[in-house]
């Protein structure tokens, strides 16, 4: 189990600074943002020169306005192509994937209107047929689709790693693979361990954020359990910090590595 954390939490001015300061804070890799608009594929000589000068990254988390699963077939279009672009950019640069929700801040059942404009039905094959699209070209890409489930009240598709794992099983492509979040399970799952090991081996990539949305050890999160869950279905990749810093993050990040080292 390795360490990264999200490139703009991190001090520094540029992205080898910022991996001078992280990897000697504990943390393994730098998990990068993929704007849209096919900005993240413009910012490829950076990468490429933080790369040589050994910089490593984890993954991309894409950040748009619109995801895979909008109700316009125009934004779902452009989400995907997005996302295919973020795939060959973090294939290139050495990371394990792209990190995308269902959709979010789309629609939420938990508050008013509180029903969607599409059926669960027409909901999973939408969803079905984008996730196909972007697995069959992480395929080629030799990365990772990372489907991320959010609460409830920041999408209506997708909130639990069981249901991100049966749309990876509908799908059907080894490409296709479940990233969890700490913050959303708090929310969404009963227990965070059984979670984690009905997950299984679809389960490649986490977030780590305590119950408040802060960094592992403000809140009221139980990590240790879920750690040691982790660790039975050998779970290897990334443990990437997405989360608000309380604190001088010179002094909250190394902190935040200890404490969950101390429970691996």
């Amino acid at each position: 189990m390795k360490l990264a954390c999200q490139e703009h939490l991190i001090p520094g001015q540029n992205l080898i600074e910022k991996w001078a300061f992280i990897s000697d804070a504990g943390f393994d890799g730098i998990e990068l943002h993929g704007h849209g608009d096919f900005k993240f594929r413009e910012r490829l000589p950076e990468l490429r020169a933080a790369r040589k000068a050994g910089v490593v990254f984890s993954s991309v988390c894409v950040i748009m306005d619109h995801f895979i699963g909008d109700f316009d077939p125009i934004k779902r279009r452009d989400a995907i192509e997005n996302m295919k672009s973020l795939l060959s950019v973090i294939a290139e640069v050495g990371g394990v994937g792209a990190i995308t929700p269902a959709a979010f801040g789309l629609h939420s059942n938990a508050l008013p209107p509180f029903r969607a404009p599409r059926t669960p039905e027409e909901d999973r094959q939408v969803l079905l047929e984008g996730l196909h699209e972007l697995g069959e070209h992480a395929h080629k890409e030799g990365v990772y689709v990372l489907l991320e489930p959010l609460n409830r009240y920041e999408d209506h598709m997708l909130h639990t790693l069981a249901e991100a794992v049966e749309l990876c099983k509908a799908v059907g492509l080894p490409s296709l693979k479940v990233m969890g979040d700490f913050f959303h399970m708090s929310i969404e799952e009963a227990d965070l361990a059984q979670a984690i090991r009905e997950a299984g081996d679809y389960l490649v990539h986490m977030h780590a954020a305590d119950s408040n949305r802060l960094q592992p050890g403000m809140g009221h999160t139980d990590f240790a359990p879920a750690l040691t869950a982790l660790d039975e279905i050998g779970f290897s990749g990334y443990l990437a910090f997405e989360c608000g810093i309380k604190g001088d993050p010179k002094e909250a990040l190394p902190a935040a590595a200890r404490y969950l080292r101390s429970m691996m």
